[in-house]
C-alpha cells in the first residue's frame, strides 16, 4: 500500500510538469515590414513565447527573431513562413530534447555542485554554508521576503573593516529561466574566496572595496523553473482581478517606466507591474540600493543569453552623460572575456544595441547615481538560448570572471 501510495504522490507531482515534446524554436530573419507585421499578428494568433527579442512589439527588420512553438501550431507557422518567403531556420528541433540535454549526464549530486545547475533548496543551503566558512571575508543580510515568502539573501564579500568600504553590487536571476545567471553569482562568490591571498588583483579587490552578490534574484521564479516550467520567466505574484501569474522584474523599475518596449498586458511576458517596483523582489532590492547609495559605485546585473556587455540607456535612445567611458570599459572587459576562449561579446547601450525597454534596473541604478552600470547577456547566440548545456557552465563563468574583475579593477581605481 505504501509503495502504490508513494507512486500514486510521485505521479502527482510529475503532472505538474510542462513537458515541450515536438516543441521547436525558430530563428526567423525578418527583411521586410511585412514580415515584422507577419510575426506580430502570429503572436497575437497564437501562443508565441520569445526568446529573443523579449516580445513581438520589439520586432524589427534586420534583427533575429528567436521564437518558441508549441507543436500544435508547427503546421501552421511553416506555411506562413514559406507562403511570406521569410528566411528561417531552426535552433532546437525538439525543446524537451534540449531541456533534458542540459544536464551532463553524469549522476546528480546530492549536495551543491558549481558546474550544475543548482535547486534553489541547493542554492539556499549553499548560501548558509558559504556565508559562514569565512568569517573574516564573507557574511550575509537578508534583504526582505518574495512574494511567496523565501528570504531573499545578500552576501557581502570583502576583508572585514572598522571603516565603511566602496562597494559593487551584482545580481544574478531576475529572469527566472535564465539558469546560467545564477550559476555565475555562485562561481563568482567561490572564486572570490579561494583566490583571495593568492590573486594579488582579488586580494586588492576584496581589501579595499566590498562586494554585495544577491546570487538569485527571482527566487520564486527559479524555484517554479525547476519544479514546474523550466520557461517561465516573470515573478510568481498574483493580483486579484487577473489570473495572469508574474511580472517581469526587469521592467518594473522606476526608470521611464512601462513608456517602451514593456507591456502592460498581466498575462504578456513583459508586463512591466501595476506601478514601479510593484514586485516585493525590486523593491527590497531597490531599498538596499538606495539605503547603500553613498557606498555603492557599481551595479552589475547578470542575464542570458546574447553575449553583449550593455550599459545604460534602454529607456531611451539618448546617450548617457558617461556615455565614452562606460563604452571604454565595456570593450575593455570584453576584450579581457575574449582572451580566454574567443568569445565574441558586443558591447554598447541597451537600446541602441539590442532594443528599447524601459524600467530595467541597470538605467534605473545610473540614474540613481550608480555610474559604472552593467547588463551582461551572457552565452549562447542561440544555439542553446536559454538552455545552455551544465557542461558549459565552467568555460563561461571562467571568461564572464575575467570581464567582471577587469570592471571592478577599473572602478577601484576611479572611485568618486
Amino acid at each position: 500500500m505504501k509503495v502504490l501510495l508513494l507512486f500514486g504522490l510521485v505521479a502527482v507531482a510529475l503532472a505538474d510538469i510542462t513537458r515541450f515534446e515536438g516543441e521547436k524554436v525558430f530563428r526567423l530573419k525578418p527583411v521586410l515590414d511585412e514580415h515584422v507585421t507577419l510575426i506580430k499578428d502570429l503572436a497575437n494568433s497564437i501562443e508565441v513565447d520569445f526568446w529573443r527579442p523579449e516580445s513581438a512589439e520589439l520586432v524589427t527588420i534586420d534583427i533575429d527573431v528567436d521564437i518558441h512553438v508549441p507543436a500544435m501550431y508547427l503546421d501552421m507557422v511553416y506555411t506562413i513562413l514559406q507562403q511570406n518567403d521569410m528566411e528561417h531556420e531552426v535552433l532546437i528541433e525538439d525543446l524537451q530534447a534540449a531541456v533534458d540535454g542540459q544536464s551532463d549526464n553524469r549522476p546528480s549530486p546530492r549536495a551543491h555542485s558549481y558546474t550544475k545547475y543548482n535547486s534553489w533548496d541547493k542554492v539556499q543551503t549553499w548560501i548558509a554554508s558559504i556565508s559562514s566558512s569565512n568569517s573574516g571575508l564573507i557574511s550575509k543580510q537578508v534583504i526582505g521576503n518574495t512574494y511567496e515568502g523565501r528570504p531573499m539573501t545578500v552576501l557581502k564579500l570583502g576583508k572585514r573593516s572598522s571603516s565603511t568600504k566602496p562597494a559593487i553590487f551584482m545580481d544574478c536571476g531576475i529572469h527566472a529561466r535564465e539558469w546560467i545567471s545564477p550559476a555565475f553569482c555562485q562561481w563568482f562568490v567561490k572564486e572570490a574566496l579561494s583566490t583571495y591571498g593568492s590573486d594579488s588583483q582579488m586580494t586588492s579587490l576584496l581589501n579595499e572595496m566590498d562586494i554585495f552578490v544577491l546570487p538569485v534574484f527571482n527566487i520564486d521564479g527559479y524555484d517554479y523553473t525547476h519544479k514546474s516550467n523550466r520557461m517561465w520567466r516573470k515573478t510568481r505574484s498574483r493580483r486579484s482581478g487577473s489570473s495572469c501569474i508574474g511580472t517581469d522584474p526587469n521592467r518594473n523599475w522606476n526608470a521611464g517606466w512601462c513608456t517602451i518596449g514593456a507591456s502592460s498586458n498581466p498575462c504578456s511576458d513583459t508586463f512591466c507591474g501595476y506601478k514601479p517596483e510593484s514586485e516585493i523582489e525590486v523593491k527590497n532590492v531597490a531599498d538596499f540600493i538606495r539605503r547603500n547609495k553613498s557606498i555603492i559605485k557599481a551595479y552589475i546585473t547578470v542575464h542570458s543569453y546574447s553575449q553583449l556587455l550593455l550599459f545604460p540607456y534602454s529607456y531611451t535612445y539618448e546617450l548617457a552623460a558617461h556615455h565614452s567611458e562606460l563604452l571604454k570599459v565595456a570593450e575593455g572587459a570584453s576584450a579581457a572575456l575574449r582572451s580566454l576562449y574567443g568569445t565574441r561579446y558586443t558591447s554598447g547601450p541597451g537600446a541602441a544595441t539590442i532594443y528599447p525597454a524601459a524600467g530595467g534596473s541597470d538605467d534605473w541604478a545610473y540614474d540613481l547615481g550608480v555610474k559604472y552600470s552593467y547588463t551582461f547577456e551572457l552565452r549562447d547566440t542561440g544555439r542553446y538560448g536559454f538552455l545552455l548545456p551544465e557542461s558549459q557552465i565552467k568555460p563561461t563563468c571562467e571568461e564572464t570572471m575575467l570581464a567582471v574583475k577587469y570592471i571592478a579593477a577599473y572602478v577601484q581605481k576611479n572611485l568618486y
